[in-house]
């Protein structure tokens, strides 16, 4: 079975020894380290493992490290930029769109894709976006309200 040995996450490549076949959340919690990207349902469904694969959300539960080859992932660590969080962070922040936090990682991932690829969606856009995530605590309107703060202050130029 074919062995993978490089990933690329959060801008750094990374010496790694996984089979090919290996899901991609388990090499970046068992062998990185990396545990803010959750393991939820194994099947995709939930969004809880939602990570970004050069540039599109991805649920790394179900992602063959065979289909990393030569590209980027960004996981939640790799989002902010030093101190600095990432608007969609930092209004999840505000807006208090987490109870428990078992889906947050996903759910600001899957929202900071959307709003790279559309700036500024409007609040049928965002549910139908998020429409893949699950957060079982139901802070749902706090987290459309948390995606549509971010959209506005990065069209203000900050992020």
């Amino acid at each position: 079975m074919p062995t993978i040995k490089e990933l690329h996450v959060n801008g750094l490549k990374h010496a790694v020894d996984a089979d090919a076949e290996r899901s991609l959340l388990s090499v970046l919690r068992d062998d990185l380290g990396l545990t803010g990207s959750k393991y939820g349902c194994g099947e995709g469904q939930c969004g809880a493992c939602t990570v970004l694969i050069d540039g599109l959300p991805a649920r790394s539960c179900i992602t063959k490290m065979a289909a990393t080859q030569g590209k980027q992932v960004r996981t939640i660590e790799g989002l902010a930029q030093g101190d600095k969080l990432h608007p969609v962070q930092e209004a999840f922040l505000e807006m208090g769109a987490m109870q428990c936090g078992y889906c947050t990682s996903g759910m600001i991932m899957s929202a900071s894709a959307l709003l790279s690829n559309q700036p500024q969606p409007d609040r049928d856009e965002i549910i139908r976006f998020m429409g893949g995530n699950i957060c079982r605590c139901g802070t749902y309107p706090r987290i459309v309200s948390a995606i549509e703060r971010a959209a506005k202050t990065m069209k203000g130029g900050t992020q």
